[in-house]
């Protein structure tokens, strides 16, 4: 008798199990000692600063992959010329000086980010 309970109890477990949706079963795949719930950390911390026509960043990456950082200058005046720098790679644990300016003053100034190849 007892034999067929848990024979029973088997058999209603394995019905429920293959009776969840598949969504249910599968996990998604996840690379050894990766945390998917772990944010991906990237991008150099930058800081500019603006005095009169001229624009100075010092951007650092704290983080493993290498950031392509680039200096883009919007000059106040209409007839000034605007200037997007030339990207410069900045390594892990590495510290770059990005600078420019404008005849006149300098109306906006920001840094764009993008991930190295490699």
């Amino acid at each position: 008798m007892r034999l067929s309970h848990s024979l029973a109890v088997l058999t209603v477990s394995v019905a429920l199990v293959l009776s969840l949706p598949f969504e249910a079963l599968s996990h998604p795949r996840v690379r050894r000692g990766e945390d998917p719930s772990a944010p991906s950390l990237f991008g150099a911390e930058c800081r500019t600063t603006v005095s009169g026509s001229e624009v100075v960043a010092y951007c650092h990456n704290p983080y493993v992959d290498t950031d392509r950082v680039s200096l883009h200058i919007e000059c106040a005046r209409w007839w000034d010329l605007d200037t997007d720098g030339d990207a410069v790679d900045t390594g892990p644990a590495t510290t770059v000086r990005l600078s420019g300016r404008c005849w006149k003053e300098v109306g906006s100034a920001w840094i764009s980010h993008e991930k190295a190849a490699g």
